[in-house]
């Protein structure tokens, strides 16, 4: 039997006791042996795994965001326990990578029939911890963006809460100069928007970009977006959506790529940007990331397909 410890995060945008209650209903009936706990405030869903780890579950199923995905995982690393998802939050990312659909009693079902897969993460050092993410990090218009979208606006509009902030602020955009260095090798990059991916699915979770990005390849790719303004804006995203077959590496009119195992982002003296991990603001410019292989395991969907790099 499956034993299971279920996290949901109450906070998140599509979270909620009585979706909690159907999620756990619909495991225990395919067999699991169900526990639930509930996150009551930042940090609330780490603390549960880590002091949980040596209870003898075999899944942690996360019922939240990609955010309350990430604090769970940050307490899995180093353990064989599995990660679960049941998208509860606002964009779902990771759940999308991984093949598992978007709504909640689906999304159950489907852990119940979904194979264990091991997956890379990105971890960021930090003076307080080892910050992680599973889709992406980025500094720029993206995290800035998130850093001034509220909860309430989140949980009334969910993902339109990002959009309706994007279209007011997205006139003020400007590049700055980016210092990136991509395994030792430095590169000077202008970047509205900077972002190192470990999916190829970004917000709100249908976005594919090229199709060498994989979850599970022992890789990181760097895409930085050169755009000031709407116009410019515009042409970027049009030129990095028709990228989506390409080189792992290349310089484009308003697109940069590049591909390592640490990457390192810094911006000019005086300058600090925010830094999002998987949608949440975790410090601050300058940053360094480095993949770690295979460092969880998760269940996925049909539709996944493993690659292991």
């Amino acid at each position: 039997m499956t034993k299971a410890l279920l996290i949901t995060n109450p906070f998140a945008a599509r979270a909620h006791e009585k979706s909690a209650a159907a999620i756990r209903d619909i495991l225990e009936a395919g067999g699991w042996k169900v526990h639930v706990r509930s996150v009551a405030g930042p940090g609330d869903a780490r603390r549960i795994a880590e002091q949980s780890r040596t209870d003898g579950f075999d899944v942690f199923v996360s019922h939240g965001g990609d955010g309350t995905a990430m604090q769970i995982a940050a307490g899995l690393v180093g353990t064989n326990i599995t990660l679960g998802l049941v998208p509860g939050g606002t964009g779902n990312v990771l759940a999308s990578n991984l093949g598992l659909p978007r709504t909640s009693t689906t999304a159950a079902r489907a852990l119940l029939r979904a194979e264990r897969r091991r997956i890379d993460l990105g971890v960021v050092d930090q003076a307080d911890s080892q910050h992680y993410f599973a889709v992406v990090a980025g500094t720029g218009f993206d995290a800035q963006l998130m850093a001034d979208t509220g909860l309430q606006a989140k949980r009334r509009w969910k993902f339109g809460a990002y959009m309706a902030r994007a279209a007011l602020t997205l006139a003020t955009v400007r590049s700055a100069v980016h210092r990136v260095i991509v395994d030792g090798t430095p590169n000077e990059v202008r970047a509205a928007m900077l972002l190192i991916l470990n999916c190829g699915k970004l917000p709100p979770g249908f976005m594919k970009l090229r199709n060498i990005i994989h979850p599970d390849d022992g890789w990181l790719d760097v895409v930085a977006i050169d755009a000031d303004g709407v116009f410019q804006s515009a042409n970027a995203l049009i030129e990095l959506l028709l990228g989506y077959s390409g080189t792992a590496a290349g310089l484009g009119r308003r697109v940069w790529w590049s591909r390592g195992r640490t990457i390192r982002v810094e911006v000019p003296a005086g300058v600090e940007r925010p830094v999002q991990l998987d949608g949440e603001v975790t410090g601050t410019t300058p940053f360094e990331v480095r993949v770690l292989p295979g460092a969880l395991s998760v269940l996925v969907g049909s539709a996944f397909t493993a690659h292991n790099g």
